[in-house]
């Protein structure tokens, strides 16, 4: 069933998960967490965004969010 949140407006754009964990030993301790936010693809995809227009930027998992200088995939995300 659709997300009664999501409006025509918000499906004509694409939709963009930016996933990241702040340090490597997040990445490997807490799996769980990543794939919870990797899961949210599915809720897109669920919520009437066709699986093409999903797009995950995920090359900043064990990087700080304390600046966003060495962050490739935040500064990808602010682009768009």
């Amino acid at each position: 069933m659709p997300d009664l949140k999501v409006t025509a407006d918000h499906l004509r754009r694409d939709a963009y998960l930016y996933i990241r964990q702040s340090t490597l030993r997040q990445v490997a301790e807490n799996g769980e967490n990543t794939q919870r936010q990797y899961g949210l693809r599915d809720r897109a995809i669920a919520a009437g965004w066709p699986a093409e227009r999903v797009h995950v930027i995920d090359c900043d998992l064990g990087k700080s969010g304390s600046s966003a200088v060495a962050r490739d995939g935040f500064q990808e995300l602010s682009a768009k």
